[in-house]
């Protein structure tokens, strides 16, 4: 199962600044997520090849209303990195969130980084609209 559970307080070098340490790069499958909870919320930490390429969003479907996305099928659609849900398989731009089948549904969207071959996650997502 790719489920991770993080602690509520941050275990990074970056820890007054919101940033949480999920897992290594190497621990997520190339083009697969895996879940971890930062914060109180349910993150999809999704990896698109076999690079750094490392995206965060909810892992709240709100189509099926269950935190499933972190199982969601990933690939692109027109060069835009996506998962689709595995329920009913709603596509999710992995840089902001969109939906990209129904462009009145947006999921949160959380900042990420690599520092020495570990993955953070920001614990805050930035409002709709904003860039991540």
């Amino acid at each position: 199962m790719n489920e991770l559970h993080m602690s509520e307080s941050p275990r990074s070098e970056g820890a007054g600044q919101g940033w949480v340490e999920v897992c290594g790069v190497e621990d997520i499958i190339p083009n697969t997520g895996v879940c971890a909870l930062v914060g109180k919320r349910q993150v999809a930490v999704v990896r698109v090849g076999e690079g750094e390429e490392i995206y965060a969003i909810s892992n709240f479907d709100p189509f099926s209303k269950a935190f499933v996305l972190s199982r969601g099928i990933v690939g692109d659609k027109g060069g835009v990195p996506k998962i689709a849900s595995p329920i009913y398989k709603q596509n999710f731009d992995l840089r902001t969130g969109q939906c990209l089948d129904d462009p009145t549904v947006r999921i949160p969207v959380y900042p990420t980084r690599i520092r020495n071959g570990r993955v953070e996650v920001h614990s805050a997502a930035p409002p709709p609209g904003a860039a991540s």
